[in-house]
C-alpha cells in the first residue's frame, strides 16, 4: 500500500488554487471543465453527476481513497489511460500529500 506523508493544508490550498481550480471545485456539486471533487473520497471514479466522463474513467473500477488519489496525481494519464484529464501531474510526494490534505478537508464540508 502507498505510504502518504502528512500533508499541509495551506500548501495544498495554494496548489489547488494554482493547478486545479481552473477545472475543478471542491465546495459545490457544479462541474466546471472537470468534475466537482466535492465528496470525492469514497466515491467510484466516473460517477459524479453532471459531468461527461471518458469511458476510461467510467470503466476504471477505482474507488477514490487518499492512496488511489496519491498515485493518480503523480501521472493521471499513466494511471488512467484514455482519461480526459489534461493535467500532467505532481511529481513531488509532498505536493501530492499537501493537495490531498486540502481536498480531503474541503470536499467533506
Amino acid at each position: 500500500m502507498t505510504e502518504i506523508p502528512e500533508g499541509d493544508y495551506e500548501s495544498g490550498k495554494q496548489i489547488f488554487k494554482t493547478r486545479c481550480l481552473m477545472c475543478h471545485v471542491v465546495d459545490s456539486d457544479k462541474a466546471k471543465s472537470g468534475p466537482s471533487l466535492n465528496g470525492i473520497f469514497g466515491s467510484s471514479a466516473g460517477t459524479v453527476k453532471g459531468y461527461d466522463y471518458s469511458n476510461a474513467n467510467k470503466n476504471a473500477n477505482i474507488v477514490w481513497t487518499k492512496e488511489t488519489m496519491f498515485d493518480y496525481l503523480a501521472n493521471p494519464k499513466k494511471y488512467m489511460p484514455g482519461s480526459k484529464m489534461i493535467f500532467a501531474g505532481l511529481k513531488k510526494v509532498e505536493d501530492r500529500a499537501d493537495l490531498i490534505s486540502y481536498i480531503e478537508v474541503e470536499s467533506s464540508k
